[in-house]
């Protein structure tokens, strides 16, 4: 008997995959299809898969083609599985060709020509073709036009800045360069906004009331009153409102909390995170210019994400310490926050560096998340005895921004919110921070 072996992700089955395994099977007696897992197409850059594992399995299962069916889920498992099921032939689409060529030392290798005209990617971008513009004055929008070239069905409309020296030549060649909002609004979909905090509130307000999405830089706002109005018209026009937090969204500090919550540190009783940075005011000989973000808008969100979500957001007290260069500038600031049964502290800064480390404490052991922890594609769990630790990899591509984008994007399709990773509790929980920074509410503030 001749065995066959393939693989592929299968995501939206089409005739093109049909044929292919048509033509797999028709090599030898017996074919086994490999289905690519959710974390093996990250690896490789697939992040705009539209089914999930057991849809896209069953929808290869459906066909009657495959005598067997398995799951991909590392680097190097052709070379196993070809032993494993004694294969003897691998067969892939000839838009693969030299790619496997190393297998023919364990079987032979057969290119198949693919179907023309029809593929899962063109089928995705036709799906969901979203327009997004761009709005503010931070260079984080030139990382995000290069990471949404990796996403299918999203195109880049233009960009809204009233300041354009952040951003590199590609950014500057958009279809539209403006500054005037409206204009913008008139050939987008959606928009992504990293303005000054400030400016937030009147800008979501403009882009929701024209009935367009709004993903933006947290936090979306600087007051309460404010967030709760953004979120009422955002209800009422059944439009997305989400905290661009790409932190969020990537897939190591998933896992960590998904470990965490699991009980494996045993329960929480402290939560310490420190973000830091120097280069904006690096470039300023060290004042802050109208467009810099102050410590705790700028570093606040992501130091307070892991607090809000292994903790919750009904701290019963707060206490916020702080340095200022300038009128409402902090250049270091410390909040404390205490729990009926934990206490948490966040250090964020723009004019003092620190080691950028998230360590979650438990009545088992704990969670070390190395600098810069909100980049981490590496974390570890530790116990008394070192010879219990574990240590978890995961990679991240773009920093988390790519994920962002297609979460946006599928939540976009559906009419529903990104909860999954940031609910609207913590968002307001961070809004309400920022308030009580700005009004001086268990605020302790220093001139320097």
């Amino acid at each position: 008997m001749t065995k066959v072996i393939t693989y592929g992700t299968y995501d939206l089955l089409h005739y093109g995959h049909i044929r292919l395994l048509e033509r797999a099977k028709a090599l030898g007696d017996y074919l086994i299809v490999g289905v690519t897992a959710d974390n093996f197409d990250l690896a490789r850059g697939k992040i705009n898969v539209q089914q999930s594992l057991m849809e896209r399995i069953e929808a290869v299962r459906s066909t009657g083609i495959a005598d067997e069916i398995i799951i991909e889920e590392y680097e190097g498992q052709k070379i196993d599985d070809i032993k494993r099921y004694d294969v003897d032939i691998f067969t892939v689409g000839s838009d693969w060709v030299g790619k496997f060529d190393y297998l023919n030392e364990f079987c032979k290798v057969v290119y198949l020509d693919r179907t023309q005209g029809v593929s899962s990617s063109e089928l995705r971008s036709e799906k969901r073709e979203i327009r997004i513009g761009l709005v503010g004055e931070s260079s984080l929008l030139n990382k995000f036009e290069a990471e949404s070239q990796y996403v299918n069905g999203v195109s880049i409309s233009g960009v809204c800045s009233q300041n354009m020296g952040y951003f590199n030549e590609k950014l500057t060649r958009l279809p539209l360069v403006t500054d005037d909002l409206d204009e913008l609004l008139s050939v987008s979909d959606a928009v992504y906004i990293v303005s000054h905090p400030s400016k937030h509130f009147e800008q979501i307000k403009a882009a929701l009331t024209a009935g367009k999405h709004v993903l933006c830089e947290s936090p979306i706002a600087i007051s309460l009153n404010d967030f709760h109005e953004l979120q009422k018209i955002a209800k009422e026009k059944h439009l997305l409102l989400t905290d661009s937090l790409k932190t969020a969204y990537s897939t190591a500090y998933n896992r960590m909390l998904l470990l965490v919550k699991s009980g494996v540190i045993g329960e929480i009783k402290s939560v310490d995170s420190i973000c830091t940075s120097l280069s904006d005011l690096e470039r300023n000989d060290g004042k802050p210019t109208a467009h810099t973000w102050n410590s705790i808008c700028a570093w606040g969100p992501t130091a307070m994400l892991p607090i809000f979500q292994l903790l919750g957001t009904e701290y019963i007290d707060k206490q916020i310490v702080s340095y200022l260069i300038a009128e409402d500038f902090d250049s270091f600031t410390k909040v404390a926050f205490v729990y009926p049964n934990a206490v948490a502290s966040l250090k964020v800064g723009k004019g003092v560096k620190s080691e950028g480390e998230l360590i979650i404490s438990g009545t088992k052991g704990y969670v070390y998340v190395p600098a810069p922890w909100w980049k981490t594609d590496y974390f570890e769990v530790r116990y008394e005895n070192p010879a219990n630790n574990k240590r978890y990899f995961y990679q991240l591509d773009g920093e988390g921004i790519r994920y962002e984008i297609v979460s946006f994007l599928k939540a976009i399709e559906r009419g529903k919110d990104c909860s999954s990773y940031i609910t609207v509790e913590q968002s307001e929980a961070v809004v309400k921070v920022v308030e009580g920074f700005y009004k001086g509410k268990d605020v302790k503030r220093f001139q320097i």
